[in-house]
């Protein structure tokens, strides 16, 4: 069964995808911080979603939508479209390259997520496993 991103349910199954991930828990072994995942209308989107995640030394602790974006101080936000979004978790679009050209925008600490860029890559494997319906 496909689940509509973004949603509560999505995040949720790419929470139960990573942490039965060894190749996500290896690299992502060293990573320490948390993420809104901000996902701005388009298509029939016509709202931004914003997606939590805690991952920590390669597992998920938590992940949810958020209601009360005020209701936490994540470490990193990363913010975009959702075109955009759907080109990197469809492989269209490096991540890494998303946010070196603008296309996503990282705020936090970029240098932690270059020395973990495997994880980066893991984070994005997990995304396309997962039977997705984009907004149209």
């Amino acid at each position: 069964m496909s689940i509509p991103f973004p949603s509560d349910a999505w995040i949720k199954a790419m929470m139960e995808d990573l942490n039965q991930s060894q190749a996500y828990e290896e690299a992502a072994k060293n990573w320490e911080g948390d993420f809104y995942f901000v996902i701005e209308p388009g298509g029939s989107l016509d709202h931004t979603v914003i997606l939590y995640m805690d991952l920590w030394h390669g597992k998920c602790r938590e992940a949810y939508e958020v209601k009360d974006p005020e209701a936490r101080q994540p470490a990193f936000w990363l913010s975009g479209p959702v075109q955009t979004w759907k080109k990197v978790m469809t492989r269209q679009l490096d991540p890494i390259q998303a946010m070196m050209t603008g296309q996503l925008r990282l705020r936090g600490n970029m240098a932690m997520v270059m020395k973990n860029v495997r994880a980066a890559k893991e984070l994005v494997e997990s995304c396309t496993r997962i039977p997705t319906i984009f907004p149209v």
